[in-house]
């Protein structure tokens, strides 16, 4: 489909079943609509190859229906000049350099997600590109990052945007440096060993300057014609778009885009937005319908693209807490490898942001803790910030506990609680763009992530890149890779929570996390052992290491000593600083 150059031509296919005529007119006839016609395949398709356009070429489908003639974008272009531009003749190649990359296993895997237009300006009068984030390639590879995980990237009306506005699915965002320069951001990004994930949307198109509405002048109650619902069911919140899963053609267009990114972009894997907007009508609030067609283009794209891709990683933006869309295609299930779970960041957040301690209920921690889809705990991605936690009047962490002193310590100890969670807890870790560096300012597509913070709080990156370490199994912490979690020590009116990780159902070689939700010191503090090995203390979140800001309290290895305690015979006494996480 779309153009194809080979041999000194190319070759123009379209699917426009209700057209009467389809003509290519570019700069190479001076744009003559009526000039290059297009023979018709009598199954909905149209195709020519013609020596007239070469790469470079600019051009569009004039497509007749009745007695009128519509100028279209090729739905498969791979390059634009603009969102309501003209499409490219384009003939990719790069040489690319990162043969036997492969992404991290699940359980090693650390995400970072970042919005090209905002992460890295280099230029301040322009949005970020591709090459921008290259610069910040060795930063993050510093972190201990080993996936990117991209706002989306397909073509979208002008320069500024989240990305979730789709006008031309194949298409590279211009401003951000095109299909080239995203093949050298991902090429550069492996040979720093991190691996790329697109944000792709499929649940809606648009809803402005696309050139796939009422496409070949056909439609329905004045929707949007073939790539569409035509009835009730086009509609969702982000316009009046919702493709119609129902036909072959739309299912297949989409599928092709899907393997698009992994084939052509070497990708790593796709993050999809709101699937449940693609298997609800009303993305499953209630007795919402469902949309059988939705949930079988699921299916296909996935099934595809783990025959073909068997390490890619498929996440679904889901949010309902099904575990249907984590369950394996041979149980009847969607067959993504992992979800964003809603169960952890909502009662994490919660927890971590009420304003008394008194009001800190541990249960839910122990239950965002504990949840899981399936059989695997890495079927579920997790969480405190994404671009949705901190916008649209959401602030980030640390902004939410102390409004205006983000930077206080106070502040910063418990959004480093939230981290911690969410990288010893079972599931794949997620992280923001700058919630390393305690960025205080909620997500905007018009304003750049202030690097000065990073300047500024260089330490408490230190306890981050610590962090990462550890959750790779570092130092013997192989206990954050396995598929088991233990709660050993539970006191709502302390505040303090222990539990343990292991690869092993019977916890030995495990590693313990303690956290204090109050701000109250502890000293010499009874947490129970399963073992009659001293412990060595690996992280404390609250040491001065990480910030002067931090606590005084001498934190120490610990020594295991008979003492009843936690249901264990073994046991030490610790010191906890007020909103302290330590590892040992």
């Amino acid at each position: 489909m779309g153009a194809i150059f080979k041999d000194n031509a190319t070759t123009f296919r379209v699917w426009a079943p209700n057209a009467d005529a389809v003509y290519i007119t570019g700069s190479f006839n001076d744009w003559n609509n009526t000039e290059i016609k297009l023979d018709n395949e009598d199954n909905g398709f149209w195709s020519i190859a013609t020596d007239k356009a070469i790469v470079g070429d600019e051009y569009k489908f004039c497509i007749v229906n009745g007695d009128k003639e519509f100028l279209r974008n090729d739905p498969y272009a791979y390059e634009m000049t603009n969102s309501n531009g003209n499409s490219v003749v384009t003939n990719f190649k790069f040489d690319w350099e990162d043969d036997g990359f492969e992404i991290e296993d699940y359980n090693k895997l650390i995400i970072y997600e970042l919005h090209v237009g905002t992460f890295n300006r280099k230029n301040k009068d322009a949005v970020g590109t591709f090459e921008d984030v290259i610069e910040k390639l060795p930063y993050l590879q510093s972190l201990g990052i080993n996936a990117i995980e991209l706002l989306p990237i397909a073509e979208f009306p002008g320069g500024i945007s989240w990305g979730y506005n789709p006008a031309a699915p194949f298409a590279i965002e211009q401003d951000y440096g095109g299909a080239l320069g995203f093949a050298k951001l991902v090429n550069e990004a492996h040979k720093a060993g991190i691996a790329v994930i697109i944000d792709v949307v499929y649940n809606h198109f648009g809803p402005s300057d696309v050139d796939l509405w009422q496409f070949d002048g056909w439609s329905e109650n004045e929707k949007g014609g073939i790539y569409f619902y035509n009835d009730h069911r086009s509609k969702t919140p982000w316009g009046d778009t919702r493709p119609d899963y129902g036909r072959p053609e739309v299912r297949q267009y989409i599928k092709d885009n899907a393997l698009m990114w992994l084939r052509k972009f070497h990708c790593d894997g796709l993050r999809m937005d709101a699937t449940a907007y693609i298997r609800f009508e009303e993305g499953g609030l209630g007795m919402d319908p469902a949309i059988e067609e939705g949930n079988l283009m699921i299916k296909e794209i996935n099934g595809e693209i783990k025959n073909q891709f068997p390490k890619a990683i498929l996440i679904a933006e889901d949010l309902k807490g099904h575990s249907y869309v984590t369950e394996k295609l041979d149980n009847d299930g969607l067959g993504f490898n992992t979800q964003w779970d809603s169960n952890f960041v909502h009662p994490v957040r919660e927890v971590l942001e009420n304003i008394g301690d008194e009001d800190r209920d541990l249960q839910k921690i122990v239950d965002a803790l504990t949840f899981r889809y399936n059989l695997d705990v890495f079927g579920r991605t997790i969480y405190t910030e994404s671009h949705d936690e901190v916008a649209n009047g959401k602030a980030r962490v640390p902004e939410e506990i102390q409004p205006g002193e983000a930077d206080s310590g106070f502040a910063m100890k418990r959004a480093i609680l939230g981290i911690v969670l969410a990288m010893t807890a079972p599931g794949i870790p997620m992280i923001f763009q700058g919630q390393e560096f305690i960025e205080d300012e909620y997500f905007k597509d018009t304003k750049e992530l202030d690097w000065n913070k990073m300047k500024a709080h260089k330490s408490v990156i230190k306890s981050f890149q610590r962090l990462t370490e550890l959750r790779k199994g570092f130092d013997g912490c192989q206990g954050f890779t396995g598929q088991f979690i233990n709660i050993v020590h539970f006191n709502q009116e302390t505040k303090i929570l222990a539990y343990r990780r292991s690869m092993s159902e019977d916890f030995r070689d495990s590693t313990t996390v303690i956290l204090n939700f109050s701000n109250t010191d502890y000293k010499h503090y009874g947490i129970g052992f399963d073992t009659n090995q001293n412990t060595k203390l690996l992280f404390n979140s609250a040491s001065k290491e990480y910030s002067e800001k931090f606590s005084d309290l001498e934190v120490n290895d610990l020594s295991i000593v008979d003492m009843s305690i936690d249901q264990f015979e073994k046991g030490a006494k610790v010191n906890i600083p007020a909103y302290a996480a330590l590892i040992v």
